[in-house]
């Protein structure tokens, strides 16, 4: 049996060793410490929606399942009587994703989940942040390979922050493309 070589993709922490070399004379860094670095992944869930106590379980579940971290429940900051919270409510939830768990996300976020998406055609660098951020709103769950097909009665959507340390949104462009984060490609017209 002959071995056909796999051609074999770089993962988000291979990338990041390399990115000095690749990024120094488009963004003029003189330092490898200058290179922006990826600092954490935030995956939010609003549970607005869902009242009901089991539903917010299932959607706990669900994405500790897809992040492989426990989930912590967030509360309402303060009480508001016309979309009937108190202070206190849970109002979402949320993981705070580092180290190999962050990389091992994106890696299945970039490489498997943004393709399963109906109608991607890339993401907008209008969601980078001035200060480097990257938001990514995301409608179903379903996208993610560990969501059954069972899954589908309750459907939710969910936010993925990805925070860096780069000072600007064009340096932060730079890297996350250069990480392999696929932005759309700049229409040449001029809006009006």
């Amino acid at each position: 049996m002959v071995r056909v070589p796999v051609k074999t993709m770089k993962s988000i922490k291979d990338k990041q060793k390399e990115a000095y070399n690749v990024l120094k004379g488009t963004m003029g860094y003189t330092n490898v410490m200058q290179v922006p670095r990826l600092q954490k992944v935030v995956v939010s869930a609003g549970i607005g929606s869902f009242k009901d106590k089991k539903k917010i379980e299932v959607v706990e579940d669900r994405l500790a399942k897809i992040t492989g971290q426990r989930v912590v429940r967030r509360g309402a900051k303060k009480s508001i009587a016309s979309y009937k919270t108190r202070q206190g409510d849970t109002v979402g939830v949320a993981v705070t994703l580092r180290g190999s768990r962050m990389y091992s996300f994106l890696d299945k976020f970039l490489n498997v989940a943004l393709p399963r998406t109906k109608d991607f055609r890339g993401l907008s660098a209008g969601a980078i942040d001035e200060i480097g951020n990257i938001t990514i709103g995301i409608r179903e769950h379903t996208i993610f390979p560990e969501s059954s097909d069972e899954d589908l009665r309750d459907v939710f959507g969910m936010s993925v922050t990805v925070v860096t340390t780069a000072k600007t949104a064009a340096e932060a462009k730079a890297y996350l493309k250069y990480l392999g984060f696929p932005f759309k490609k700049e229409d040449a017209r001029v809006r009006k």
